[in-house]
């Protein structure tokens, strides 16, 4: 091979290569003093985003464009993420039906109140459509979709399964678990439409009684503290306060009169809270009801010799019944 000395330019020519190309010496990348700035600006302005960011940084004076910062930030923490509106599916309005019995209809809601040093908790309340009736009442500082449905479990073992539920649109009555729950035991969940809550008036006007009455009479130190004063309201709602809609009757009274006695009332160690101000309602309200129990513990209802218990063939073959009187709470 001969070698010739050739002009840069000819060279070139020759090896098809840009001039510029051939005469382009690499600048060192200085980046220290956009990394100090920009660093400065992320610790000042934590809600700054990637943009805003970039746009303080040509005030500043630097040359920097957009893909040498996304270049300087690997780990991406100048993008911040947007709130997204949470999306249901479409929610078909539906006339609010009473109920012509009991368990036919519930109705489910959520409050918040706090203690006197500031700590919130919450109450999930059921109650019947039918009569108005208060439930339960579930009090704690935390209540998940898991924690709805083991509330729910308890009191259909002794209250009896609805048919349907009414419930709004919150994130422990449209999770998963709950959907499942409610198929697996045939109840119907029925939607409000977002921001409508008038279309679950029912329980809504149970809230505002239960706050007047509870939540804004007193100040709260602990969790023990409002649940005893809701055990109390309970008995007075469903056995004291007459309701304009019931015919000036109490919730108790309407059952009594306009509805049926439920079928079984079913009293377990793990039973809700409240379920015994709750059984001890029907005391309060006949003269000669008594309390009977047998094995496992099942409670029916003895008004003068009639019984009504769950089903009458179960109860015989369960043997015989020993006498437990349920003393009227205080």
């Amino acid at each position: 091979m001969q070698q010739r000395k050739h002009s840069v330019r000819r060279a070139c020519k020759l090896l098809r290569l840009s001039q510029s190309v051939y005469r382009y010496a690499p600048k060192p990348k200085d980046d220290i003093a956009v990394i100090e700035r920009m660093n400065f600006w992320v610790e000042k302005k934590r809600s700054w985003g990637f943009w805003k960011l970039h746009k303080r940084l040509k005030k500043d004076g630097l040359k920097v464009n957009h893909k040498r910062l996304h270049r300087l930030d690997p780990e991406d923490k100048l993008n911040m993420r947007r709130a997204t509106k949470r999306r249901v599916p479409e929610r078909v309005k539906q006339p609010l039906v009473l109920p012509i019995g009991p368990n036919i209809t519930w109705s489910m809601d959520f409050m918040s109140d706090a203690f006197i040093g500031g700590r919130k908790y919450r109450t999930f309340n059921v109650m019947d459509d039918f009569g108005r009736e208060a439930l339960n009442i579930t009090i704690d500082t935390s209540i998940r979709a898991v924690y709805v449905i083991r509330e729910l479990e308890q009191l259909i073992e002794w209250r009896g399964k609805p048919e349907k539920i009414r419930v709004d649109n919150g994130p422990e009555f449209i999770a998963g678990d709950m959907e499942e729950w409610a198929a697996a035991n045939g109840i119907e969940l029925a939607f409000i439409k977002p921001g409508r809550p008038m279309e679950n008036g029912l329980v809504e006007r149970f809230n505002r009684t239960y706050r007047e009455d509870v939540l804004d009479a007193y100040l709260f130190e602990n969790l023990d503290q409002v649940r005893e004063r809701t055990s109390e309201f309970i008995w007075s709602y469903n056995n004291e306060r007459p309701h304009d809609s019931l015919l000036d009757c109490t919730p108790r009274e309407f059952l009594m009169r306009h509805g049926q006695l439920p079928p079984s009332l079913t009293l377990g160690c793990a039973a809700p809270r409240g379920v015994a101000a709750w059984l001890g309602q029907w005391a309060g309200e006949l003269e000669r009801a008594e309390w009977r129990i047998d094995v496992p513990p099942s409670y029916y209802l003895v008004i003068g010799s009639q019984m009504v218990p769950w089903n009458e063939n179960q109860r015989r073959a369960r043997g015989p019944i020993q006498q437990d009187t349920r003393p009227e709470p205080s």
